[in-house]
């Protein structure tokens, strides 16, 4: 299974950004799509994320700001961010837990990354 993101740039403090991503390989189903993030020196942190029976979770400095969404039937997941701040600068990384197919294996997937940069 592999995962593509795009959508990552440079934005002014206030400014809007989408990320999205697509999940790819021999899946059978999709339970949870997310996004995480990795600020320079800091561990690596649940932004948030949603399950395909539509529940979500995330985290507090983001409420309110950002909206994930996900097309379950695409196995992509997108990233609506809004009202960005400086201290929103990261690497963004999508994430999907599924079932692959034929075997019915669980997966955890990766993407690449893709950089946010909130100047001030």
């Amino acid at each position: 299974v592999q995962l593509q993101a795009s959508g990552g740039g440079l934005v002014q403090a206030g400014g809007s950004l989408r990320l999205s991503c697509g999940a790819s390989g021999n899946i059978f189903s999709v339970t949870v799509m997310g996004w995480y993030r990795q600020a320079p020196g800091k561990q690596r942190e649940l932004v948030a994320i949603l399950t395909n029976g539509g529940s979500t979770n995330y985290a507090d400095s983001v409420k309110g700001r950002f909206t994930i969404s996900r097309d379950n039937a695409k196995n992509t997941v997108s990233l609506q961010m809004n009202s960005l701040k400086p201290e929103d600068t990261a690497l963004y990384y999508c994430k999907a837990d599924g079932v692959t197919r034929p075997t019915l294996q669980t997966f955890s997937a990766w993407g690449q990354g893709t950089q946010v940069t909130v100047s001030s």
